[in-house]
């Protein structure tokens, strides 16, 4: 069975870190994109970072200097490091995965994970 599973998030005051994990089952992250993407209530999804087969990265220039995304296809995993959290980063987080690489809209990436909750509050 094809799946992928986020874990990671929590509660974290201003200035915390957390570091989401996405791991797959039932195939093999090498040859994928892996997308990080975040939806907070009321908001539209947003994609926050992806990772390419080649390990380069894009990240949403909002979070840039603060997260970083990085694979281990030893461990069939993507990370999601977040560092400096604001309240403004509170969301559901998701991964999901695509094989046509990161410059694609997010209708591209499947499946999908169930997410992981992160909320930012003192």
């Amino acid at each position: 069975q094809v799946q992928l599973v986020e874990s990671g998030g929590g509660l974290v005051q201003p200035g915390g870190s957390l570091r989401l994990s996405c791991a797959a089952s039932g195939f093999t992250l090498d040859y994928y994109a892996i997308g990080w993407f975040r939806q907070a209530p009321g908001k539209e999804r947003e994609g926050v970072s992806c990772i390419s087969s080649d390990g380069s990265t894009s990240i949403l220039e909002s979070v840039q200097g603060r997260f970083t995304t990085a694979r281990d296809n030893a461990k069939n995993t993507v990370y999601l490091q977040m560092n400096g959290l604001k309240p403004e980063d509170t969301a559901v987080y998701y991964c999901a995965v695509t094989s046509r690489g990161c410059a694609v809209s997010m209708r591209n990436f499947g499946p999908w994970g169930q997410g992981t909750q992160v909320t930012v509050s003192s």
